[in-house]
């Protein structure tokens, strides 16, 4: 019995060693794996199918049915004047400063035959930068959001320039779309904080906004180089792209204030309070656009984009007569629409192109906003027929040459 102990003993030495030895030898490797607990994730799904209400299917809305109706089918259809091609500005409100990028991007190809895209979101920053003052300035009154008007470019141009869309994208490396929810949450976040502690510092406001803007979108460039040379944006704003700020008029069409007459545009995203906008009767507002874009003359437009009349993928957009009839679209009708807030400061886009059909003209809309990249025959475009324009596209901004007669009917300065 000994015996056989002994030698049991002996044989799990010499296996234990052999165990010992083989361990060492061992070279083990691992490698990055996606963490999963398949099951774990099946008991989620299960709490949350239980607890949870069911979504339901996407509610209806009510759409104008377009069966019968002689709308246009294509781009081609209609005579254009020089655009960029449509971008989208992805998860922002900033179709103000998009459809006037676009607006000036054909002015510059009108006025110097020039083909250049233009920074976007250099506009946008250097106007959340004023915005930031203005909120200081008046003690937190202002509005602080991402909207504003088509005038507001020109305004953010006259004071800090303007660059080339290749200096200064506004997105980080790989990024596909614009998103500025967390960015403008932040900011607005720290200005209520502002105005919670009583903290009115300008230059730590500014400089905060600016570093906020600077972790989501980059820090704007100070020069550019063309053709070899350095240069500021302004020096860039005018000995390159040749735009003068002070050559575009603002319209409006409201019987709230006198015609003919200068007025304030009173909706939230003209956060400035301008008062510049030139303000005629409905007749001469769409006389302004109809002879500007026959005479090769592009304009950014805002307006309300929320109707039954409009269809996304068909790209069309009308006023259908279970709204208004069409004989009875007038001042009145646009200005009741404006005042009881069914007509809203909601979108601003470009005026490209128009065609003549036997039931109107219609006009060829570039849009920065996804609705308009829905259209299946052209993405990127909406076709809109006049009467739209006329009860709900509230304002306009042109060239000045464009409007020499208008404006000779207005009271000299």
């Amino acid at each position: 019995m000994k015996k056989l102990i002994a030698s049991f003993s002996a044989t799990m030495i010499v296996a234990l060693s052999l165990t010992n030895l083989s361990a060492q030898d061992r070279k083990d490797k691992a490698e990055f794996k996606p963490k999963s607990n398949e099951f774990y994730e099946q008991i989620q799904k299960g709490i949350d199918a239980f607890e949870s209400p069911k979504k339901s299917d996407k509610p209806l809305v009510l759409r104008m049915d377009f069966t019968g109706i002689d709308i246009p089918k294509s781009s081609s259809e209609f005579k254009t004047v020089f655009a960029q091609k449509p971008v989208s500005q992805g998860e922002t409100g900033t179709c103000w400063c998009f459809s006037t990028t676009s607006f000036f991007e054909s002015e510059i190809k009108r006025l110097s035959n020039q083909d250049i895209q233009l920074s976007e979101l250099y506009t946008v920053y250097w106007q959340y930068v004023e915005k930031a003052k203005e909120f200081v300035r008046t003690r937190g009154t202002s509005v602080f959001d991402d909207g504003s008007e088509a005038n507001g470019v020109g305004i953010m141009m006259k004071k800090y320039g303007i660059v080339p869309l290749d200096s200064y994208t506004g997105m980080k490396i790989g990024q596909p779309y614009h998103n500025h929810k967390k960015m403008v949450e932040e900011m607005k976040s720290y200005l209520q904080s502002i105005k919670t502690s009583n903290n009115w510092n300008t230059d730590e406001v500014v400089s905060t906004i600016k570093s906020i803007m600077n972790f989501y979108m980059g820090e704007p460039p100070t020069s550019v180089t063309v053709a070899g040379k350095k240069m500021t944006p302004l020096e860039y704003l005018k000995n390159v792209t040749k735009l003068n700020p002070d050559d575009y008029i603002d319209f409006m069409s409201l019987m709230e204030y006198p015609y003919w007459t200068q007025a304030e545009y009173k909706v939230a995203d003209n956060w400035w309070h301008s008062a510049e906008y030139y303000n005629v009767p409905l007749n001469d507002f769409m006389s302004i656009v109809k002879t500007s874009i026959k005479n090769g003359y592009s304009m950014a437009i805002g307006g309300d984009v929320s109707e039954s009349g409009m269809d996304n993928k068909l790209g069309v957009c009308m006023i259908p007569t279970y709204d208004i009839p069409s004989a009875y679209i007038d001042d009145y009708a646009r200005q009741m629409r404006f005042s009881n807030g069914s007509t809203t400061d909601d979108h601003g886009m470009h005026l490209v192109g128009y065609e003549e059909k036997l039931n109107g003209t219609w006009y060829l809309i570039k849009d920065s906003g996804s609705g308009g990249h829905n259209n299946q025959t052209a993405p990127g475009f909406w076709y809109m027929h006049e009467d739209f324009i006329k009860l709900k596209m509230m304002n306009i901004t042109v060239h000045k040459d464009a409007v020499k007669e208008i404006l000779a009917k207005f009271p000299k300065k």
